[in-house]
């Protein structure tokens, strides 16, 4: 079926500085399935894993021979939101280390809303300075506790706020998730509860729907408590837990060392979005354990110099433009 000229330029732009940098592999975000037997010539040997937007497109891509395909299944999510579920699961399954760099491929520019888009956005990222201190060890305990897809619809959504914020203006929340009976007894609300009233069903943190009402609810101060199975229990809560035993960073205010205090009093899992940064930070155990900063807008390489014949520097080595 081959593929745009677009298409083909960034694959070999991406191949380029996967030998520059070095880069440990490339991760193609991909709307539509594609002519892989093309993208891994263009890529030239180049270390491969695609993330699929939804989950017919997964299976068709594991029918594909030669491809490392990531499962996660994201639904109607912004491009910035898959692209970190796809690396939060490249480093669950093994597939990426945590201090590895990474070339992205995506589509960066929506031209029209629910309509598939070729690749047009090239990004370079370090996973260093995108999720600290992670391993696949770390997801599984927390997995022990927290089923993982409750977690990654919990992260997905404070990723979001951390980088929108509401309104044009940022905002800071705090979710505290799993052994919510425990958690209420350490905790007071300080606000009337948006959840009571409703079902199990329009509280799921899991719907993409009922994320961007609790996006208008993070608003309000106090935290959102989120059972193990994803629904949402209350919001407005005023953590009451002491800080000893504890240490933080510099600069991590009340909500951080609430976070903090009640992960290591209860098995919960709390989620702390800062409001000065929009960065993301998970506690277990009254640690940080998952660190997530907010993606940046696309990066997206338009004069970068193709290798040529007489695209070099002199000594047989690609050229590649500042």
């Amino acid at each position: 079926m081959g593929l745009p000229r677009q298409t083909v330029v960034l694959l070999k732009t991406a191949r380029q500085l996967a030998q520059a940098l070095p880069a440990d592999a490339v991760l193609l975000l991909t709307e539509t399935n594609l002519d892989w037997d093309d993208v891994l010539q263009y890529l030239g040997g180049t270390r491969l894993l695609v993330a699929a937007q939804d989950s017919e497109l997964t299976l068709k891509l594991k029918e594909q021979t030669g491809l490392t395909v990531l499962d996660i299944d994201p639904g109607p999510t912004p491009t910035q939101e898959r692209m970190s579920l796809a690396l939060l699961e490249a480093v669950a399954v093994e597939k990426l280390h945590t201090g590895a760099h990474v070339i992205v491929l995506y589509n960066g520019i929506e031209v029209e809303a629910g309509a598939p888009e070729h690749i047009d956005s090239l990004s370079v990222l370090h996973l260093g300075e995108h999720l600290e201190r992670l391993t696949a060890q770390d997801l599984r305990k927390l997995d022990t506790q927290v089923p993982l897809e409750t977690l990654r619809a919990v992260v997905d959504l404070a990723t979001e706020i951390g980088r929108e914020g509401r309104e044009g203006q940022p905002i800071g929340t705090l979710f505290v998730v799993g052994d919510t009976r425990k958690v209420l007894t350490m905790c007071r609300p300080i606000n009337f509860n948006p959840f009571r009233g409703y079902s199990p069903e329009e509280r799921d943190v899991r719907d993409p729907k009922v994320r961007e009402q609790i996006k208008e609810i993070a608003k309000l101060d106090g935290a959102i408590l989120i059972r193990r199975d994803g629904v949402a229990v209350a919001a407005g809560m005023l953590l009451d837990v002491p800080s000893e035993g504890i240490t933080l960073s510099k600069g991590l205010g009340s909500r951080h060392w609430a976070a903090a205090g009640i992960s290591r009093r209860t098995k919960a899992i709390a989620v702390a979005v800062s409001q000065s940064a929009g960065t993301v930070r998970l506690f277990q155990n009254g640690q940080v354990v998952l660190h997530v900063e907010p993606f940046a807008r696309p990066m997206i390489w338009r004069q970068f110099q193709m290798e040529t014949q007489q695209d070099t520097d002199g000594h047989g080595n690609p050229a590649v433009a500042p």
